[in-house]
């Protein structure tokens, strides 16, 4: 059986699912970070303030990829007009931050309030 969704309904879908996840962020003078849990020094997803550039880990968009099926152009995407729409700023552009499993987008000096 096929059914046929619009965009914004994937969209809507892609979205609580990344609500979901109950990121923790960590916003500090030059970056927004986007973290599983308060004491993990890597982040999911990172925001560069000065360019609006975002980095997102490859880890989230094989996770979103597998999934939902889509390409991981796609998920980038997704996962970017999330961020905007949480932000409520422009995104400039986006990279994979092609790590290992493993490793993430390191934390610098995280202090905990």
């Amino acid at each position: 059986m096929k059914y046929l969704i619009t965009e914004s309904q994937i969209d809507d879908l892609i979205f609580r699912y990344l609500d979901n996840q109950d990121f923790k962020i960590v916003d500090t003078q030059k970056r927004i970070y986007f973290l599983d849990y308060v004491d993990n020094p890597y982040s999911q997803i990172r925001y560069d303030k000065d360019d609006g550039f975002c980095y997102i880990n490859a880890k989230l968009i094989n996770e979103l990829n597998e999934f939902f099926s889509f390409e991981k152009s796609d998920v980038q995407q997704f996962i970017v007009r999330w961020i905007e729409k949480y932000l409520k700023r422009k995104i400039r552009g986006s990279a994979r931050a092609n790590l290992p499993d493993n490793v993430r987008l390191r934390v610098p000096n995280l202090k905990y309030i």
